[in-house]
């Protein structure tokens, strides 16, 4: 799998963790592991421009997804096609100050924040309340998961 960790904003982040955490995401939804993702950290300005151009809404927001080949998870019978999955845009500025409301840390929503992104390009919503039960339960069980293997290697 090929992820790309781009960190054009003003905050110091771990982007290995970022890597390996999307690394993580890609393997336990069964995306082929010749796909590629693409993740961008950026300042609030530029966040704000995308949010408006692509979303037509004002201000900053946390993340954002932008898909290319619309893949979908596969199983582990029958991984994903191959394929561009697409970007996750992040904003740790926002990150840090939802963090600090959730009482955690940016790394932390940072995580959150990604697997919501991801979930996103592979089709999940949240519009109706079907779907969001459905992409917040599964969103949910990859932190839990990504948190078992962490604690299981000692981090």
């Amino acid at each position: 799998m090929s992820v790309d960790v781009n960190n054009e904003s003003d905050y110091e982040v771990n982007e290995l963790e970022i890597s390996s955490h999307a690394t993580f995401l890609l393997r336990s939804l069964h995306i082929n592991p010749a796909s590629e993702l693409s993740v961008m950290l950026v300042d609030e300005v530029s966040m704000a421009a995308l949010h408006k151009k692509f979303m037509d809404e004002p201000g900053s927001t946390d993340v954002l997804s932008f898909p290319m080949d619309e893949l979908r998870a596969g199983t582990s019978d029958k991984p994903s096609e191959e394929g561009i999955l697409g970007d996750v845009v992040l904003c740790p500025a926002v990150a840090a100050r939802q963090g600090e409301q959730a009482g955690h840390s940016m790394e932390v929503e940072l995580r959150l924040l990604l697997t919501h992104g991801v979930l996103h390009l592979l089709g999940h919503d949240h519009e109706e309340p079907d779907e969001h039960k459905v992409m917040f339960g599964l969103q949910a069980e990859l932190l839990a998961q990504w948190e078992g293997e962490r604690n299981a290697r000692g981090l």
